[in-house]
């Protein structure tokens, strides 16, 4: 029994650390508006005027995103300690795997906008190639209902 239950804590604080870890990175590692230096096709027939505003979201995103992920990586360093600690407390873990889900809330959110605000600047055309240039743009958070692997539409 004891043993059994030692495998299955095992198991779970190593699920917990791969989600968290994952999870931890956030936006803007290697998932970018288009451009093969952002890891995603480019948008179709951007001028250098709609490149130059697309830049300028981006780097105010990246600037407000990271104070974000910086507090979800500790966040995610804590909630891994709280497992390691032998008896840990079931109400503490909770509380900080919902500073967790609310930090994610947030950049997820803050990555919808960007995408939004990126569209304003595409011509109906621009958006019309987007499926077929196969994929989306915008930094990737790779969750979320409407986003497939990678953040990509």
């Amino acid at each position: 029994m004891k043993k059994t239950m030692i495998i299955g804590l095992s198991l779970v604080v190593a699920l917990a650390l791969m989600a968290t870890v994952a999870s931890a990175r956030g936006p803007g590692f290697g998932h970018g508006f288009g451009g093969p230096g952002y890891g995603s096709p480019p948008i179709p027939n951007l001028t250098a005027e709609q490149s130059a505003q697309i830049q300028t979201l981006r780097d105010g995103f990246l600037k407000e995103a990271e104070p974000l992920q910086k507090e979800l990586y500790a966040k995610g360093q804590e909630f891994r300690q709280l497992w390691a600690t032998p008896n840990a407390d079931a109400a503490a873990i909770k509380a900080k795997q919902d500073e967790i889900f609310s930090l994610r809330t947030q950049l997820q959110e803050k990555t919808t906008s960007l995408r939004l605000e990126i569209r304003k600047i595409l011509t109906p055309e621009q958006l019309a190639q987007l499926p077929a240039a196969g994929g989306g743009f915008g930094p990737g958070m790779g969750f979320g209902p409407m986003m497939g692997p990678r953040g990509r539409w």
